[in-house]
C-alpha cells in the first residue's frame, strides 16, 4: 500500500487532526531526551480509544510499515523513537483515570496518564502507587509498564512487575488482550501481563494499566550523609536496615554530580566543605517508633564513616535534599550529550566497579568525564560519561563499560530497558537459548515484524559456512574433482 494510502486510512481512524506530518509538529516525538536518538517518522498518530489503536495497527501491518508504540518519551534507550519512515504511535490521548477500588486496593488508568496524575488518584482515596521517580510528570503508565521501570522506591516495593496486576494490550494484528479482573489470584493459562511488562513496544501495545495499591507509610525523616566511599555508604545503610525496618528509598551520588546540579539548578551547598560520596535516603515510621527520628540521628552520629549528615523531617526540606538527587539527570544533560548506561552490579562488586571504570574508559576515550549516581540498594548504578560521545559512535565506549559490568557480575541494563541502544550487548548477559526463546515469542505474537523493530533483540548472528577443504584432483585422461560427501 502506498504511504499515501495509508495516511488516508490513519486519518479516517483517528482524525485529521491526529495524524501529524509536518515535520516541525512531529519533532518532539522523533528525538529523545537524551538527544541521541533521531528519527524522520512517516507520521505521529493519537489515538483516543483502544478501538482507534486496534484498528491503526491493523491498518500499519495491511500496508507493511512499521510502527512504534510512544508514551510520554522519557526513555533513555531509543525505545521509543521512530526510525525514518516508522509510524510513531503516540498513546497520550489515552488519559482516563480510574475506576478505583478501595477494597481491592487498584486503580485503572489509560496508557496515557502520567505517573503524577496516578499518584494524585491514589492518594485522593488515602493509598499510594509504590514507584515514584524524577520523570513522574512526563512519564507515562503505559510506558512505565512497557519497560518495567523502576525508581526510586524499588527496594521497597519492588519495579513496575510488581505494581501491576493487570494490563489492556492490543497486538500486532489489532486483536485485544485484557486481563484486568482485578482478583489477586489468577492462575489460568500464561502470564500475558508479565510477559508484556518490559517488553518494550515489541510485543504489543499497552493501553490500559491495573495498578496494584498500596497504604502509603509516614516519612519520619530523610537523611543526607557524607561519607568517603561507597563501602562507607553500604556500610551506613547496612547499620539502618538493621535497627529500622522502614527505610523506603537510598540513592547515592558523588560530589562531582552534586556540583553540576548546584551549577545548573542554582541550589544551596548542603554541606560546609565538599565530601567525595554521599548518601540520601528516607526512613518511613513502619514501627511506631516515637523516638525514631533521635534514633536516627544517634546512629548516624555514631558511625565512624560518617564525614558529616544533614537529618531533615518536614516535607518542604525532604524535598530540597531530594532535589539534590533527581536534577542529576538535567544537570549532566545542560552540560552537554553524554553515553548513557544503566547498570547494576552485585552490592560486594560496586566499589570495584567504580575503582576499574575509569581503567577501562580511559583507552577508549581519553578525556571522558565520569558522572555516576543511582540507587544503592539495589546496586543500581546510571554511568554518565560526557566528553566521550565521538568515541562511542561506534560503540567502543559502551562495550568498555559494559564489558566490565558483565565481568563483574552484573546486568547491562537495570531499569532503563534495551531499546536501540544496548541491543548489541544483550548477548553479554542472555545466552543463546534465551535469546532463541525471545526470538520465538516475537515471531509467535508479531509474525511481520511491524512492532518496534530494531529494539531490544540483536541481529541474528548469521553462521559462515566452514570453508570446504580442498580435495585432491587424480588425473585420469582429464581433470576432475571429486564431490566432496
Amino acid at each position: 500500500m502506498p504511504a499515501v494510502d495509508l495516511l488516508a486510512d490513519l486519518r479516517e481512524i483517528v482524525g485529521d487532526t491526529h495524524v501529524v506530518t509536518d515535520p516541525e509538529a512531529a519533532q518532539p516525538y522523533a528525538q529523545d531526551w537524551t538527544r541521541r536518538w533521531h528519527g524522520k517518522p512517516l507520521a505521529v498518530v493519537r489515538p483516543a480509544t483502544v478501538a482507534q489503536v486496534s484498528a491503526v495497527l491493523r491498518a500499519c501491518a495491511a500496508a507493511g510499515v512499521s510502527l512504534v508504540p510512544q508514551g510520554g518519551n522519557t526513555g533513555l534507550v531509543g525505545g521509543g523513537v521512530p526510525h525514518d519512515g516508522e509510524v510513531v504511535l503516540s498513546l497520550a490521548r489515552l488519559d482516563s483515570v480510574g475506576p478505583l477500588d478501595p477494597l481491592g486496593r487498584t486503580l485503572m488508568a489509560g496508557a496515557g496518564v502520567t505517573l503524577a496524575q496516578l499518584q494524585r488518584a491514589a492518594r485522593s482515596a488515602g493509598l499510594d502507587v509504590g514507584l515514584d521517580f524524577s520523570a513522574r510528570d512526563t512519564a507515562t503508565v503505559g510506558g512505565i509498564a512497557a519497560t518495567n521501570a523502576g525508581g526510586e522506591r524499588v527496594m521497597r516495593h519492588g519495579a513496575a512487575r510488581f505494581r501491576i496486576r493487570g494490563l489492556e494490550v492490543v497486538l500486532a494484528d489489532g486483536s485485544v488482550v485484557r486481563r484486568m479482573s482485578g482478583v489477586a489470584k489468577d492462575n489460568t493459562g500464561y502470564d500475558l501481563v508479565q510477559l508484556m511488562i518490559g517488553s518494550e513496544g515489541t510485543l504489543g501495545v499497552i493501553t490500559a494499566v491495573q495498578v496494584d495499591l498500596i497504604r502509603p507509610h509516614k516519612i519520619v525523616g530523610t537523611a543526607l550523609v557524607a561519607v568517603s566511599t561507597v563501602d562507607d555508604a553500604l556500610t551506613v545503610l547496612r547499620a539502618v536496615q538493621r535497627d529500622f525496618t522502614g527505610l523506603e528509598a537510598a540513592e547515592f551520588f558523588h560530589h562531582d554530580g552534586l556540583q553540576l546540579v548546584l551549577k545548573h539548578e542554582r541550589l544551596a551547598q548542603p554541606f560546609e566543605r565538599p565530601h567525595p560520596l554521599y548518601l540520601l535516603f528516607d526512613l518511613a515510621d513502619d514501627d511506631n517508633r516515637p523516638d525514631s527520628f533521635d534514633e536516627l540521628t544517634a546512629l548516624l552520629t555514631d558511625l565512624d564513616c560518617v564525614r558529616d549528615v544533614v537529618l531533615v523531617a518536614t516535607a518542604a526540606e525532604r524535598r530540597r535534599l531530594w532535589e539534590l538527587r533527581e536534577l542529576q539527570t538535567e544537570a549532566v544533560s545542560a552540560e552537554g550529550v553524554p553515553v548513557k548506561l544503566d547498570v547494576a552490579l552485585p552490592l560486594n562488586q560496586l566499589s570495584n566497579f567504580e575503582r576499574q571504570l575509569a581503567e577501562v574508559v580511559r583507552p577508549v576515550a581519553r578525556h571522558a568525564v565520569s558522572i555516576i549516581f543511582g540507587h544503592i540498594a539495589e546496586g543500581n548504578v546510571h554511568v554518565n560519561l560526557l566528553n566521550a560521545l565521538d568515541e562511542d559512535a561506534d560503540g567502543a565506549v559502551t562495550e568498555a563499560v559494559l564489558d566490565l559490568v558483565a565481568a563483574l557480575g552484573g546486568s547491562i541494563s537495570a531499569e532503563h530497558g534495551i531499546g536501540q541502544a544496548n541491543r548489541r550487548w544483550l548477548p553479554l548477559t542472555r545466552g543463546s537459548a534465551d535469546l532463541a526463546a525471545m526470538r520465538a515469542i516475537k515471531q509467535a505474537l508479531d509474525p511481520q515484524g511491524t512492532l518496534s523493530p530494531g529494539r531490544m533483540l540483536p541481529d541474528p548472528v548469521v553462521a559462515t559456512p566452514e570453508p570446504r577443504s580442498k580435495v585432491p584432483v587424480r588425473k585420469t585422461g582429464r581433470a576432475k574433482a571429486k564431490t566432496p560427501r
